[in-house]
């Protein structure tokens, strides 16, 4: 596979945007788009440089100005150029650990997305506590939370008034 189709490869599969959407620092935002920046530099001259097919020689254009004999040996040499074809033995090698590292990203992505969850619903429960807070009787607070009642419960029945 040349290099420019594994860059347009990458290229539809690579979610920039969405993948932006998920930072939170300023700090990690900056080291992003410089990534995304090398990425397109890289792309860029992969696209332009390394991918392009040569021009082909004119072999007549040279015959007549140099001659056909030392034209003939720099073709013949020209042709006799195996340049051979790139084997990737790397990636075969890093492979199962960059899907191990993608399965463990994807598995640590849904705990976090699990516990945004959960602490969204906590925070929509605080939220609403505080709209009440003011017109709640103990009574109502303690049916919400029993526990607390226990402890309460509890530190009263030994005598202990928090001082």
């Amino acid at each position: 596979m040349s290099g420019k189709k594994i860059v347009e490869k990458a290229a539809k599969t690579i979610d920039w945007d969405g993948m932006s959407k998920l930072l939170i620092s300023d700090n990690a935002r900056k080291e992003f788009f410089n990534l995304r920046r090398a990425y397109e530099e890289v792309k860029r001259t992969l696209d332009t440089k390394f991918s392009q097919e040569p021009q082909p020689i004119d072999w007549e254009y040279y015959r007549k100005g140099v001659g056909s004999r030392l034209v003939d040996m720099y073709k013949e040499a020209y042709e006799g150029v195996k340049i051979p074809k790139f084997v990737d033995k790397v990636t075969p090698e890093y492979k199962p650990k960059f899907d191990a590292l993608l399965k463990e990203a994807k598995e640590a992505e849904q705990r976090s997305l699990q516990e945004s969850e959960r602490l969204e619903k906590e925070i929509a429960k605080i939220q609403e506590l505080k709209k009440k807070i003011t017109t709640m009787t103990a009574d109502e607070y303690f049916a919400q939370y029993p526990e607390l009642k226990a402890k309460f419960d509890e530190e009263i029945k030994n005598d202990n008034w928090g001082y």
